[in-house]
């Protein structure tokens, strides 16, 4: 046996690399961040590390595993969080905007057995949810006004995707955990200038509601803030007369020489004896 080996060195150094790749290819090493489905001749037969929910990446089901050379084969899935992006596509609202709309979906495989039997591998999965996942994103915002996704009403259109993606993702052993749209543009040119004068329009529209409605409430506020006032001068003015002639005078002054506060009064000159009744107020009264 030495001697044959002696012999033929380079012949014992390819079988012995054989030999080495067949023992480490029975004993592969599963990560913590995959799970494996053991296939022997075409069949899956056992699940290796396989996902639990509640339940740590980490917990124990890692490490090294057993397979038959030649008759198994180990497909690996990762256990982790995955995103599938949707095809940019056109949706047209219910106010006939047309959106060019981009979206993505993050999921996790939570039954690797019925993944391996509905898609093979999670290329072939990406490539069967991308389409169900536009399709879900056109159906829901096909029922929406285009207004309706700049407020916070677009995070329950997304649960409403989510729910709907979620039925259809379980017959691949998916769980669907969220979507999201990551841009919305309205497409160039004149579908564009025209939703942005139609935006204009109707944000102009609301801005003249809202001063009519300002500017009503103020001459509500006003008229009850002069009908007050005028109840409580003629309490006073019943009560004190000479009051009311100083409170008339005031106002004439303030009118005569500072204005009603509206408008800048033009110069004026006037001239007048001292002892004009007009400036009565400004001599004093009598003890």
């Amino acid at each position: 046996m030495t001697g044959a080996i002696r012999r033929h060195p380079l012949i014992t150094i390819v079988v012995a690399l054989i030999l080495l790749g067949l023992i480490l290819s029975s004993f592969p090493v599963v990560p913590e961040t995959k799970q494996a489905v053991i296939v022997r001749f075409g069949k899956p037969v056992r699940i290796l590390n396989r996902y639990e929910s509640g339940k740590p990446i980490g917990s124990p089901g890692a490490g090294i595993s057993y397979r038959i050379p030649f008759a198994e084969e180990v497909v690996w899935i990762d256990k982790r969080v995955l995103d599938v992006d949707m095809q940019r596509q056109q949706v047209i609202s219910t106010d006939q905007r047309r959106l060019q709309v981009d979206a993505f979906a993050r999921y996790r495989i939570v039954d690797p057995l019925l993944m391996y039997i509905r898609a093979r591998s999670e290329q072939q999965l990406n490539e069967q949810l991308r389409p169900i996942l536009g399709s879900e994103v056109r159906n829901e915002l096909g029922r929406i006004e285009f207004a309706a996704l700049l407020t916070p009403e677009r995070q329950g259109i997304m649960d409403n995707v989510k729910t709907s993606l979620n039925r259809i993702a379980r017959q691949y052993g998916v769980e669907v955990l969220d979507v999201r749209i990551k841009r919305t543009d309205l497409p160039d040119g004149a579908p564009l200038a025209s939703a942005f004068d139609r935006m204009r329009t109707a944000r102009e529209q609301e801005a003249r509601s809202i001063r009519a409605q300002g500017a009503k409430q103020a001459q509500i506020i006003r008229a009850e803030a002069d009908a007050e006032a005028a109840r409580t001068y003629a309490a006073s003015f019943g009560r004190d007369p000479d009051f009311y002639d100083f409170y008339r005078a005031m106002q004439s002054y303030q009118t005569t020489f500072i204005g009603d506060g509206q408008e800048k009064p033009a110069p004026t000159t006037i001239i007048l004896s001292p002892q004009n009744d007009y400036l009565k107020e400004f001599t004093g009264r009598p003890r």
